[in-house]
């Protein structure tokens, strides 16, 4: 049977938005990140991280460094008894770089390439899921992969939401602080409407 996941952006969603990370110390997890995803554990959604990570293109840093930062993250996470089903990134970059990191690729958020290859490796139904993001690439990313829409004030959210959203093409599904209240809504949201299937 197919199941629900909640696609989320990294920095500036699930950790502090600092530009490139260049090193695991410079590293900050929200405080309420690991509460936010414990609560789509113990509620049967999947939790999936997709993140651009074009350092690695433009020579910032190594894809090692990504899995160093991420190590981070996880240890932030389980020390709330949370924890990522997955972690999807796309290191590449259109124009910048050296092969093979120099690609145009199916992966580069708001391409769907990330969500539709975690779709296939954990069977996900893509029509009951969401992603979470703090820029209006993701409620594109969530239009191309066929998701629910969810945005959240922090990182860069605040600002693209007062300054820039009048003259976005799409809106979110819905708008949230940040990603715990997202989380929290998501999942009303959809208690709601199974409530509704099943009288």
């Amino acid at each position: 049977m197919k199941r629900r996941a909640v696609f989320m952006d990294r920095d500036g969603t699930i950790s502090e938005e600092i530009g490139y990370v260049n090193h695991p110390s410079r590293y900050r997890v929200f405080p309420y990140a690991a509460e936010a995803v414990r609560l789509l554990n113990e509620n049967g959604w999947l939790a999936v991280l997709v993140t651009n990570q074009a350092g690695v293109a433009r020579g910032y840093f190594t894809e090692n460094l990504i899995g160093s930062v991420h190590d981070v993250l996880k240890d932030g996470l389980a020390s709330g008894n949370a924890m990522l089903d997955a972690i999807y990134y796309c290191a590449h970059h259109p124009s910048v770089g050296e092969p093979p990191y120099r690609f145009d690729c199916d992966c580069r958020k708001p391409k769907p390439g990330l969500i539709l290859r975690a779709a296939t490796d954990l069977d996900i139904e893509l029509a009951s899921s969401w992603m979470i993001g703090d820029r209006y690439s993701d409620i594109e990313l969530a239009h191309n992969a066929c998701v629910h829409s969810a945005f959240v004030l922090s990182g860069y959210g605040r600002g693209e939401w007062e300054y820039q959203r009048e003259a976005w093409k799409r809106q979110p599904d819905l708008v949230a602080e940040d990603l715990l209240e997202a989380v929290k809504k998501i999942i009303e949201t959809n208690k709601s409407e199974d409530d509704l299937s099943e009288s």
